[in-house]
């Protein structure tokens, strides 16, 4: 199994602890987390390939978790991508930042965190819900 990860690529580094949060418990549940903004590096010019990989990684992914605490034009075209694909998708977002509505408005899960510790239990009684369908 695998789980995307859609988030801010500028803000990226503000989320490290979130990231490593969602990591540790996704590895314990035996998925292995797949960070687009952590695997690749694209430049200003090669917008179409990074779309095309960014889909195609999607493809190969079981369901995604958009962290939208920084918002971000691309999560949502994740996202929206995702949803097209019949992948579940996870909204997450720290209670003390702006609701995506776009992105919660297509999401079937919504985690609303209010730090790491709440993230990594919201986190396992969402991946408690998928069990069913992907026998995790």
């Amino acid at each position: 199994m695998k789980a995307y990860l859609a988030l801010s690529f500028s803000n990226r580094t503000k989320l490290t602890t979130e990231i490593e949060t969602i990591s540790a418990v996704l590895l314990a549940h035996k998925i292995t987390p797949w960070f687009f903004v952590d695997k690749y590096q694209f430049s200003n010019t090669q917008e179409k390939e990074m779309m095309q990989q960014a889909l195609h990684d999607i493809d190969a992914c079981d369901f995604l978790l958009a962290e939208t605490s920084y918002k971000g034009i691309g999560i949502g075209l994740e996202a929206g991508y995702a949803k097209a694909k019949n992948k579940p998708i996870v909204y997450l977002r720290n209670k003390n930042t702006s609701h995506s509505t776009t992105v919660a408005g297509i999401s079937d899960y919504q985690i609303i965190y209010t730090d790491a510790a709440d993230l990594k239990h919201q986190l396992e009684l969402v991946l408690n819900k998928l069990k069913p369908n992907y026998d995790l």
